[in-house]
């Protein structure tokens, strides 16, 4: 798998700043160019997490502006706490908007460095992220490590994330796609080139299902499953720390 960017430190800086530029029409963007199906994935994401977990204490991480984070407050259990994590402000600050916020904190932080203890969640999230994280395989299975690490013994961890079609007709019109409409279109009405640029160069390289599940096991997961969506386009995989 190549990476797109040549260093850790670098990668992330860059990342970052382009997620601050794009906020304000971040969602906007991202249903457009899914046709608002991104929403639906969103949902089942959300019910395939609180069906995995009965309550306690739930982390999405990289937020962003809390989509999935206000999903998983609607079918959580009474008494349920829910932490939503991004590295940036500005994304958060547009998640801060929704009517449903309330009831969510709201911490600033990176995915591989978390400011949580071992063992003390239940269930972690994290919703088309993954590509960004993903600047090394050594880098992804960290973060994937460091989410193993806050999860309790029988903790579940549930990502939503594109993924590689398995018929090659579907992938290459997937990627025609994507090299054509989301770079042009998205850079048109979010008023930036470098983010939605970003985006379809990192689409086309991503793991599919199979692989990525591979490197969820190698973060120490000890039963990983996946099911895929949209003919592929999108994967929803679950993992469950090893039980106590």
């Amino acid at each position: 798998m190549k990476t797109l960017v040549p260093s850790e430190k670098t990668a992330g800086g860059a990342i970052q700043a382009i997620f601050s530029e794009v906020h304000g029409r971040y969602e906007l963007v991202n249903h457009l160019l899914t046709f608002g199906l991104d929403t639906a994935w969103r949902k089942i994401a959300a019910r395939t997490a609180s069906r995995a977990s009965g309550g306690g204490f739930w982390v999405d991480v990289c937020t962003g502006t809390g989509e999935l984070a206000v999903c998983l407050g609607r079918l959580a259990p009474e008494g349920t706490r829910i932490a939503a994590v991004d590295f940036s402000v500005e994304m958060m600050a547009e998640a801060m908007k929704k009517r449903e916020a309330g009831r969510i904190g709201f911490l600033a932080a990176r995915a591989g460095k978390l400011p949580f203890r071992d063992g003390s969640v239940d269930l972690v999230t994290m919703a088309f992220a993954t590509r960004n994280i993903n600047i090394s395989r050594e880098v992804l299975s960290g973060t994937f490590a460091e989410y193993n690490r806050i999860l309790r013994p029988g903790g579940c961890f549930v990502n939503l994330e594109t993924s590689q079609p398995s018929s090659l007709l579907m992938r290459k019109c997937y990627h025609v796609y994507v090299k054509l409409i989301v770079s042009t279109l998205g850079s048109l009405i979010s008023g930036t080139r470098a983010g939605y640029s970003y985006l379809a160069r990192s689409i086309p390289l991503f793991y599919d299902p199979t692989a990525l599940a591979g490197i969820i096991r190698e973060a120490g997961f000890h039963e990983v499953r996946y099911g895929r969506l949209c003919f592929g386009a999108v994967a929803v995989h679950q993992a469950w720390k090893k039980p106590g």
